[in-house]
């Protein structure tokens, strides 16, 4: 385990204004707002923002406020936040991010979590936090070499516990922190309290028939879902089929990167007009100056191929069957870009035990919803405390 703290070099910020300065811009057809990707205008003036109104610096002393580190698992840099709790009785928590997030997403709720009574809370919901970057993204490593999975990256994860000495512990995630913390599960049945996440896949059976009576709003999210495939899920067929070639243009082109990472946050929120209704501005752009300062577009994509490649392998990833040894809870946030249906998800998570309708709030919860987040986390992990010994 080596200390870690974040220290991007002066002349990387230089380069990163240069070319901010240099940007080259594309026209637009009048009228259609967000329907075909980012408007012009709003990126031109968030990029003048990121250019010369977003401070890294300030960014960079609010992240290394948490103590952080390095571990090699499996030939690859590990880099996690990790902050004990005081409280002898804290559950250890493992969070895990997705794309395009990062683990700067849950800076605000790591006082809450390993502190509560600090903040208004019971001191008997406390939990030492650890928050790994993916390999491939931010301050991880990135893999020299194929392979890294969910599957893997889920053992990684249970490699990190054990070396931390928790011998057992919970893991939580939304996006790719969904498969990850439920593969964590099963690579350490042993340690597993319990999994919790705040995004589930769970895809029909192929046969309509083995539906059995759906509600109204079970048949909107279904709808709902079949628009998406259709109209919103062009990244994840790019970065699951060409990740290299989309990595040159994201790579070499801040203005490219700001724009394939803030599309996300306007359209997997809550957001109404654009991504700072429903997310903080500096917060935005602390998260994709991380993507283009450790140069993550391309290695953070492949996980996609790794894991999404064939069709066999996306149900795979994403639908289960989860055969966990622990009990499961799941937060639904209504604005989230999946919108499962509970008896679909029993099917193919059989320890269900936590099943949550949040009143609002989208896919980066605990960026969005800190508060509904908590509780939900609180409320499952209440269920497991006395099986914690």
């Amino acid at each position: 385990m080596r200390p870690f703290r974040v220290e991007i070099p002066q002349a990387d910020l230089d380069e990163l204004h240069r070319r901010l300065d240099s940007a080259r811009w594309p026209g637009e057809l009048p009228g259609v707002g967000w329907d075909r990707g980012v408007p012009l205008e709003y990126l031109k003036e968030l990029a003048g923002y990121w250019r010369s109104g977003f401070d890294w610096r300030a960014a960079e002393e609010r992240l290394n406020r948490y103590p952080q580190f390095l571990t090699e698992i499996d030939g690859v840099d590990v880099h996690f936040l990790h902050a004990r709790s005081a409280e002898p009785d804290a559950v250890p928590l493992i969070i895990t991010h997705g794309w395009p997030g990062s683990y700067a997403e849950f800076l605000d709720v790591v006082g809450p979590l390993t502190d509560p009574a600090a903040h208004g809370g019971d001191a008997g919901d406390a939990f030492h936090v650890v928050v790994p970057s993916i390999p491939g993204y931010g301050f991880s490593g990135h893999p020299g070499e194929t392979g890294w999975s969910t599957k893997r990256v889920g053992r990684a994860w249970a490699e990190l516990m054990r070396r931390l000495g928790y011998d057992r512990f919970v893991a939580q995630g939304g996006d790719w922190g969904m498969p990850i913390s439920l593969e964590t599960g099963l690579a350490a049945p042993d340690s597993i309290l319990g999994v919790h996440v705040n995004m589930f896949a769970a895809f029909p059976p192929e046969d309509p028939a083995e539906w059995g009576a759906l509600s109204e709003s079970d048949m909107g999210r279904l709808g709902f879902s079949q628009h998406f495939e259709q109209d919103g899920a062009g990244w994840r067929l790019i970065q699951s089929t060409r990740p290299q070639t989309l990595s040159y243009a994201l790579t070499d082109s801040p203005i490219g990167q700001l724009a394939w990472i803030a599309e996300k946050y306007k359209e997997w929120t809550g957001s109404v007009k654009s991504p700072e209704d429903a997310v903080d501005r500096d917060t935005l752009l602390t998260i994709a100056s991380i993507y283009w300062l450790t140069a993550s577009a391309g290695s953070s994509a492949q996980l996609y191929y790794e894991s999404n490649h064939l069709t066999a392998d996306f149900v795979t990833t994403w639908g289960g069957p989860w055969n966990l040894a622990a009990p499961a809870g799941v937060a639904v946030f209504p604005k989230d870009v999946v919108r499962p249906v509970r008896a679909f998800a029993e099917r193919v998570l059989p320890t269900l035990t936590h099943w949550s309708e949040i009143e609002r709030g989208g896919h980066f919860a605990a960026l969005e919803e800190p508060e509904l987040w908590l509780d939900d986390v609180r409320a499952f992990v209440r269920t497991l405390r006395g099986r914690s010994a």
